[in-house]
């Protein structure tokens, strides 16, 4: 590009999209939702594929999430700078590689980095955030993003629909192939069709050692979190990855005080407002990703027990309500926010997710009655998030979406690999040398500590509450 085309005499008002690209933006939501759906289902199955058990399954879900959280931030930040539509063009092209490469995915390292590379999809939230802050006015925006959400979280409900009959009509291979020549096609659309983005006027040079250092402690993070509650690492080896996060995080925290234009402004995380949505999109998600884990694991276990013995387009099509739920409740969460404020919402969610996860501890002699549950936490959790994240958007100035997004969607990424690895450590740690399989305590014990997580988060809407009065 031309160094005209970013010229100050740039003044116009920015080009609202028209109804084509809205939805080629929409169908490349919807493939990038599904290419991240299609695992849920098929997770048994590739555990099988593979020969790795709950644990490495659970790696294999949070591989995508782990580059999703890296790089979220990161690509909020440039697209603030250098426009949302030129660096969504560049992610799409790397998650296009991941997911060719999942696809041609002998074993468990290759679909690994397949997984890594898909991760860049997450990406795209922020950036979507970015063209709808700019091409539509404050109050349009906190539905906009629910709406945004909601078809990134609808690719959920195709990629729970066919992920089985992909898998055992052609192979497991296809669930990645399939929605990547949808992305392909979806992103040649949004480069035609989508006008471009104006970058933020500003000479000031990007703060890459504050990019650098702040991608590194969340890499570091990440693998620790995935790392550690597998309790194979001796105690040196914890205390050591510990003391890198700690150094990693400092030094970061050092240079974005010093530095003149500071990729993520401090003075913002200290607001009580941005403090109390990140906490609580933490804790909210922790029950989410344990449910992401134990429901697929528990359908699948053998029907001679406590299990189903469920194949995997079955727990596709029972974990499908869910998905549909997760997708409408996107959406609703920035209205429900508008109406009647964030914190309704928010309390309203944790209580049904803490409700449903003990009352499943309990009864889950029936497959409904997962399926049921999946509903309500999936609902639940995605109307108090995007609350949270459509609330703080809409607070922020215009120059600061892309990073105060990027990192209440790290946030909930966050939340959502703990309570991942929690859940598969929990099942680890019950499973039996004899049958290979977790015991029915193991799931009652997960249900019951994804309760507890979420009730710890009305502690924690109160404490917030008065710390942002005060």
């Amino acid at each position: 590009m031309s160094t005209a085309a970013v010229s100050p005499a740039r003044t116009v008002a920015p080009v609202r999209p028209g109804r084509r690209s809205i939805g080629a933006l929409g169908i490349l939501a919807l493939a990038l939702g599904t290419l991240q759906s299609v695992v849920e289902p098929a997770l048994p199955l590739l555990q099988r594929e593979l020969g790795v058990g709950p644990a490495e399954g659970a790696l294999v879900a949070n591989a995508l999430l782990i580059t999703g959280a890296v790089l979220a931030p990161v690509a909020g930040k440039l697209g603030d700078r250098y426009g949302g539509k030129r660096v969504l063009l560049w992610l799409m092209a790397a998650v296009s590689a991941g997911g060719l490469l999942a696809g041609l995915a002998p074993n468990l390292p290759v679909l690994l980095l397949g997984q890594v590379l898909q991760g860049v999809m997450v990406g795209a939230l922020p950036l979507s955030f970015i063209l709808v802050r700019r091409h539509l006015t404050a109050g349009e925006s906190q539905a906009a993003i629910g709406v945004v959400l909601a078809l990134f979280t609808g690719g959920g409900i195709i990629g729970m629909s066919v992920a089985g009959p992909i898998a055992h009509g052609l192979s497991w291979q296809w669930i990645f192939v399939l929605p990547t020549i949808v992305i392909v096609a979806a992103t040649m659309a949004v480069a035609r069709l989508m006008p471009p983005d104006p970058p933020a006027p500003s000479g000031d040079p990007v703060d890459w050692p504050g990019v650098a250092l702040l991608s590194a402690t969340l890499l570091a993070l990440m693998l620790a979190l995935v790392a550690v509650p597998g309790g194979g690492l001796p105690p040196l080896a914890v205390g050591a990855i510990v003391l890198v996060v700690a150094a990693l995080a400092a030094g970061w925290v050092i240079v974005e005080r010093r530095a003149a234009t500071p990729m993520v402004d401090l003075r913002m995380l200290a607001r009580p407002a941005m403090r109390s949505s990140i906490v609580l999109t933490f804790l909210m998600s922790i029950a989410f990703g344990m449910v992401v884990i134990l429901l697929p694991q528990m359908f699948a276990v053998s029907a001679d027990g406590y299990g189903f013995g469920l194949s995997t387009t079955d727990i596709g099509l029972l974990l499908l309500p869910g998905a549909i739920a997760g997708a409408v409740s996107d959406s609703v969460g920035g209205i429900a926010a508008r109406r009647f404020g964030p914190r309704a919402v928010v309390v309203a969610g944790i209580g049904v997710t803490a409700v449903t996860m003990v009352a499943l501890a309990v009864l889950h002699d029936a497959a409904w009655q997962l399926a049921v549950a999946k509903v309500l936490t999936a609902f639940a959790a995605g109307a108090g998030t995007t609350a949270l994240l459509a609330s703080t958007a809409s607070a922020v100035a215009t120059r600061d979406t892309g990073i105060t997004t990027s990192l209440l969607v790290v946030t909930r990424l966050f939340g959502t690999i703990v309570g991942a690895q929690v859940g598969g450590t929990i099942l680890a740690a019950g499973t039996g040398p004899a049958s290979g399989a977790p015991s029915e305590a193991a799931f009652a014990t997960g249900f019951v500590v994804a309760g507890l997580a979420s009730a710890l988060s009305l502690v924690a809407v109160r404490a917030t509450r008065k710390r942002v009065t005060a």
